[in-house]
């Protein structure tokens, strides 16, 4: 008899996978998983009520987790403190394991399943990192070598033939390439996308490249050149303190590049198609999560949250994952940031995030809002942007003859809004070149027929939580004095007297941010 308090199909569910994957399950000896690499270590993949799901059977902490298995008759229980929850299934191995190159490698040496259909592999298994004794903490990807798991070198031909065996014996529907970082970093680019283009002409089934963003960001043309569709720039933690500790190396490319490639990846693959891992448990709080969830989002890169997996070999191993309270907080924060960002799991074609099992996110996710509001992902986007400003300003509103395109649009930020896909409304913000935390908005601008909705309040209100989020002190903008009362509703007061702007009347006014809602604080 299952346990009363469990329910498929709601929220307890979500919890339940949270909790296996932060405790583990005790397990028989005959159940194995992967013990070394780079990704998902000591653990085996199960399908938990029709989702997969990657958890730790072998760590030392598992001893000590709740959750075991009971053997029947048709497959295994889940059982918590000996009650029984629900049936599951372990993946089995897939049967490509049991095949072999022309020159004697096991095909499980070159590539292995990831979930129930996800095949992945790491195409260089040394990196430079490594070498100069700045390697991350959490990684333990040239470990696998000592033990024969894996080669260190696997060659586009050996991947295409591994590609196109998953995918006839097992069902895989998309694979992942990733790598050590090569010497010099950047180096090891080009090599992916040659076994990409060996892999799509062969078995032509979805990919994914795994990469640390390369000083020159034209290599990632090469990628996509290959037919690659999707790609992971991965930071891992966006707490500078904690990151310069675990992942020296990443710390010193620094926030501002990884932006820089973020941006180029979306502009490539599109929004959705990019992805980043941040791991929780390494010191970090959820707030730095939630606030690099939100900043990813923003920019149309999905947040891959994980937990911690303590992997052997790694300078983490004797770790603990974090505790499932607070992973279900992190989840439930990051989820709603994808709602208001129109980010989610089903619409990436290949990757990690795609397979889902190392991450209980994808259940805690929910259907994006009708309105959302984000910065300017792509040239289409700020075409479309631009192309509103025209009509409402220029051809609607003569405030212009041609263009209101002005010298401020270089340095702005160009924030749009979105109603069911299409963009409808766009507003600018950018720094004053005073030396103080002083922001202006300007060019608020929503289509004709959408001005009913909340897009413009919206808008400001995004407006407002961004310049904040920057620093900003004082934040004002020049509004046509028809509008004042709008914005007297959002919380802005005048400053100074009505003057003639373009011909019109305008007020200068001055947001509250104190009315902005704090981000989450754990």
């Amino acid at each position: 008899m299952f346990c009363s308090e469990f329910k498929t199909g709601d929220s307890t569910m979500h919890h339940l996978i949270t909790e296996i994957q932060s405790l583990g399950i005790q397990v028989h000896k005959d159940i194995t998983g992967r013990m070394g690499g780079a990704g998902p270590a000591e653990g085996r993949a199960f399908i938990v009520n029709g989702i997969p799901v990657s958890v730790p059977i072998a760590a030392d902490y598992v001893l000590k987790s709740p959750f075991t298995l009971k053997e029947t008759d048709s497959g295994y229980l889940l059982l918590k403190n000996g009650t029984p929850l629900l049936p599951i299934a372990v993946v089995p191995e897939p049967h490509f394991y049991s095949k072999f190159t022309d020159e004697g490698v096991s095909f499980r040496q070159i590539a292995l399943l990831h979930g129930k259909d996800c095949l992945a592999t790491t195409v260089l298994q040394r990196c430079v990192h490594w070498k100069r004794s700045q390697k991350c903490k959490f990684c333990a990807t040239e470990s696998s070598l000592s033990n024969s798991h894996t080669i260190a070198e696997k060659t586009p031909g050996q991947l295409a033939q591994v590609a196109r065996a998953a995918r006839d014996m097992d069902g895989v529907t998309h694979m992942i390439l990733t790598s050590g970082i090569g010497d010099p970093p950047g180096s090891e680019i080009p090599y992916l996308a040659q076994c990409a283009r060996a892999i799509k002409a062969e078995a032509d089934i979805p990919l994914q490249v795994q990469i640390a963003p390369p000083e020159d960001l034209g290599l990632i043309d090469e990628l996509k050149d290959a037919g690659v569709e999707s790609i992971g720039i991965h930071i891992e933690s966006f707490d500078a303190d904690i990151l310069l500790k675990m992942a020296p190396a990443k710390a010193a490319i620094g926030l501002n590049h990884y932006e820089r490639a973020w941006k180029k990846a979306v502009q490539l693959f599109g929004v959705n198609q990019v992805s980043s891992f941040i791991i929780a448990g390494l010191g970090e709080t959820i707030t730095s999560i939630a606030w690099g969830s939100e900043f990813l989002a923003d920019l149309g890169v999905y947040p891959f949250v994980v937990p911690l997996r303590p992997i052997p070999g790694s300078s983490l191993k004797r770790s603990t994952p974090p505790h499932p309270d607070m992973m279900k907080q992190v989840y439930e924060a990051v989820g709603k940031i994808l709602q208001t960002k129109g980010i989610a799991t089903h619409k990436i074609l290949a990757g990690c995030a795609r397979c889902g099992a190392c991450s209980a996110l994808s259940a805690y996710e929910n259907k994006e809002d009708d309105l959302i509001c984000h910065s300017a992902r792509n040239k289409a986007e700020e075409s479309q942007a631009y192309q509103i400003r025209k009509q409402v300003f220029v051809d609607e509103q003569g405030l212009f003859n041609t263009s209101d395109r002005d010298e401020n649009d270089k340095s702005a930020t160009l924030l749009v809004a979105r109603h069911k896909g299409s963009v409808i409304g766009t507003v600018r913000i950018y720094k004053t070149d005073t030396g103080l935390d002083h922001w202006i908005g300007g060019r608020l601008a929503v289509k004709k027929d959408f001005r009913a909705t909340r897009a413009g309040s919206a808008l400001v209100r995004e407006a407002m939580k961004r310049v904040q989020k920057k620093g900003c002190r004082v934040f004002t903008a020049h509004i046509q004095e028809k509008n004042v009362p709008f914005f007297s509703e959002l919380g802005w007061k005048p400053v100074g007297p009505v003057k003639s702007h373009l011909g019109h009347p305008h007020q200068k006014m001055e947001a509250n941010l104190n009315l902005v809602p704090k981000d989450i604080q754990i």
